[in-house]
């Protein structure tokens, strides 16, 4: 990937309510100074010239500006001076219908380059403000193509992808993030999935009896992160190479999305009561759900179909033993990487599976390789008593099963007593679209065999920022795990089968993953060892009478997307 390289800095900071003045004087000192020390693109907090937590709009009133206005003026001056360039949070007003936005600025040496009106408001927002009306743009700026976001907006996998999307190398968040030990999982993501740098800059302190978390941090467009600091007031810098997009296409992480298959990401499910939705014109309903305990089993397939059939009766059987009613085996389980053994799904292999979810009253979604008509793909199964409930074949192929599988070209969901369980394979979780179709069509659970190695779990050290129990400060080997932020940003339980093997690069943390991603203690649990079964209590239902009193049918996060801003992910030509 060709780029260039660019210091950049995150301003951390506390601004003081009611004392507009002094917080800008503030913030232009340390931009000052981050200028001064070399960093070419300085960014602010969110909110961070008037602080956050605002009743109402008459509270508000005295400090809202108009863009471009005085407080931008200052900061291009900044800029002109050291010919850099800032983002600015603040609330603003429209000078032409009088409404007030939570907005984010983008300034040059020349001014004003443009804004973000935040899309996605968190609680406080509706109290003063309109969403934003602007959408998601990217600014070609000489340091290179900028996209803005702002706090709850980089919940939700559509807005980073539309930057990605619009040519973006750099993505400034700024926030006033609260509730979890940061650098936050979010952000890492966003990163890590878009291939682009990413700027953070967070608030911290108390306001109002909201403790905020700090973290401002700086990463690279490969997901390294390359700074951070925890709570006080800093600079956060930072070398970047920004990559050099020049279309959309260039963006190696957007070259195996499928955009003809995501025209459910237009939808807006979730916003009428599940329960009528999905019964609607008969519309087949939602399974009721209910309480129940699901089963991974980790394992690296190998030797013959045997072998490893033996090794899935004995993982049945200590799914079985703990109560479990379906039981999640890793990619290509029954026939291991060998594309000699490829399958039919008529074959008595597969009678072989039922046999074994006869015998320990289980449902078994199981990884293959399959064959059909010559061709070969990378499947998976869901077998239980009754026989083969189901199959999917992978839609998002790693470049080594490109070799020689084709790809799937519909996504699969079956409803059990359990749920209703959507089908992913390893190299799909990759990819954000994946899950979050399914959750579209009501997935309670999303069951993902894989052989995955990457992306790898990162740690954190821990935080001094004084957080109330239950959200946790300790240092964590696991801060950052994949599967557990695709299971939160889309309300549903991620059982996630992967192997571990150091010869193929699998890293295991096979795990039922929770669906609240504001919960803690978190509902989850994986497994560490080479070998072995992970069985977890989850429940689904929730649907009796008015709206679902549980989180997954809910899909409170879902709910809460802007679709009409979409369109640009199911575009199937990126340039």
């Amino acid at each position: 990937m060709q780029g260039h390289s660019l210091k950049v800095a995150a301003i951390q900071f506390e601004p003081t309510q009611f004392r507009h003045q002094e917080n800008i004087q503030q913030l232009l000192a340390l931009s000052e100074q981050a200028a001064q020390e070399g960093a070419r693109l300085i960014v602010l907090p969110e909110m961070g010239t008037t602080g956050y937590c605002w009743q109402s709009r008459e509270e508000v009133a005295p400090f809202v500006e108009t863009v471009p206005g005085a407080t931008t003026e200052r900061f291009t001056a900044l800029a002109a001076r050291h010919d850099c360039y800032l983002v600015v949070g603040m609330p603003e007003i429209d000078a032409q219908d009088g409404l007030y936005y939570n907005t984010a600025v983008l300034i040059g040496p020349q001014g004003v380059i443009g804004q973000h009106r935040k899309t996605h408001p968190y609680i406080s927002e509706p109290k003063w403000a309109a969403n934003g009306d602007l959408g998601h743009q990217v600014f070609a700026t000489p340091i290179g193509n900028i996209a803005l976001l702002i706090c709850m907006d980089i919940h939700f996998i559509e807005t980073a992808r539309l930057a990605a999307l619009g040519g973006a190398g750099i993505i400034c968040h700024i926030s006033n993030w609260l509730a979890e030990r940061t650098p936050a999982p979010y952000w890492i993501t966003r990163a890590w999935e878009n291939g682009c740098a990413l700027i953070e800059s967070n608030r911290w302190g108390l306001e109002r009896g909201v403790q905020f978390s700090g973290g401002s941090c700086v990463m690279d467009s490969d997901g390294t992160l390359l700074a951070a600091c925890d709570g006080g007031d800093a600079i956060v810098a930072a070398e970047i190479t920004v990559p050099d997009y020049r279309r959309a296409q260039d963006n190696p992480w957007l070259r195996r999305r499928r955009p003809a298959l995501y025209k459910a990401l237009m939808t807006d499910t979730y916003s009428w009561n599940p329960q009528d939705f999905f019964t609607l014109y008969g519309l087949q309903p939602l399974p009721p759900g209910k309480a129940s305990r699901v089963a991974v089993g980790q394992f690296t397939p190998g030797g013959g179909i045997e072998a490893n059939l033996a090794l899935i009766v004995q993982q049945a059987r200590q799914a079985h033993a703990a109560g479990a009613e379906l039981l999640v085996l890793p990619e290509k389980a029954l026939t291991g990487s060998n594309v000699q053994q490829a399958l039919m799904l008529s074959s008595h292999h597969l009678a072989e599976l039922q046999s074994i979810a006869i015998t320990f009253s289980l449902h078994l979604v199981c990884g293959l390789i399959e064959t059909d008509g010559g061709r070969y793909f990378n499947s998976v199964v869901l077998v239980g008593p009754e026989g083969i409930v189901g199959s999917y074949r992978q839609i998002h192929l790693s470049a080594a099963d490109s070799q020689w599988a084709t790809a799937g070209e519909r996504w699969a969901h079956y409803d059990l007593p359990c749920g209703r369980v959507g089908l992913l394979i390893g190299d799909d979780l990759l990819l954000p679209e994946s899950a979050r179709v399914l959750a579209l069509h009501g997935c309670d659970i999303v069951a993902c065999p894989a052989a995955l190695g990457q992306p790898l779990s990162l740690a954190h050290e821990g935080t001094s920022v004084p957080h109330s129990y239950p959200i946790p400060r300790a240092a964590d080997a696991y801060h950052w795990l994949l599967p557990r932020v695709r299971a939160g940003e889309n309300n549903l339980w991620l059982a996630f089968a992967n192997t571990q093997d150091a010869s193929q690069g699998s890293v295991g943390l096979s795990g039922i993953y929770g669906p609240d991603t504001f919960a803690f203690p978190r509902s989850e649990g994986f497994q560490l060892a080479e070998q072995g079964v992970t069985t977890m209590a989850i429940d689904t239902g929730g649907l009796t009478g008015g709206w679902p009193t549980h989180v997954v049918r809910r899909k409170d996060l879902v709910r809460m997307r802007q679709p009409h801003y979409y369109k640009a992910l199911v575009a199937v030509n990126l340039d």
